[in-house]
């Protein structure tokens, strides 16, 4: 059974960048075929996708994001982390770490957390 587990501050200022990480148990993110992805639900909005590393250690962006973002892993914690600089309050979202295949479905979430940009 895989398992993910989202991690970092739940407040974040507008001058910092906003980090999290995804912890992840049960599996390998160098699985072959996989891709850990970035997910996440602004406060009555739907689940936008942020981009993902895939077990290769390539990165995907939405490229409304694009600019502002990198993921990045850390493969002997099982971890990959997400940065997003220059965050604002349109950034407040609850983000979720997920395990993402090939076809584009999703088959493992984290639990997820909630991030508030806020001076």
């Amino acid at each position: 059974q895989v398992q993910l587990q989202e991690s970092g501050p739940g407040l974040v200022k507008p001058s910092q960048t906003l980090s999290l990480t995804c912890t992840v148990s049960g599996g390998s993110i160098t699985t072959t075929d996989y891709y850990w992805a970035w997910i996440r639900q602004p406060p009555g909005k739907g689940l936008e996708w942020i981009g993902n590393i895939a077990y290769t250690g390539n990165t995907n962006y939405s490229p409304s994001l694009k600019s502002r973002t990198s993921i990045s892993r850390d493969t002997s914690k099982n971890q990959f982390t997400l940065q997003l600089s220059s965050p604002g309050p349109e950034d407040t979202a609850v983000y979720l770490c997920a395990r993402e295949r090939a076809g584009g479905e999703y088959d493992y979430w984290g639990q997820g957390t909630q991030v508030t940009v806020s001076s």
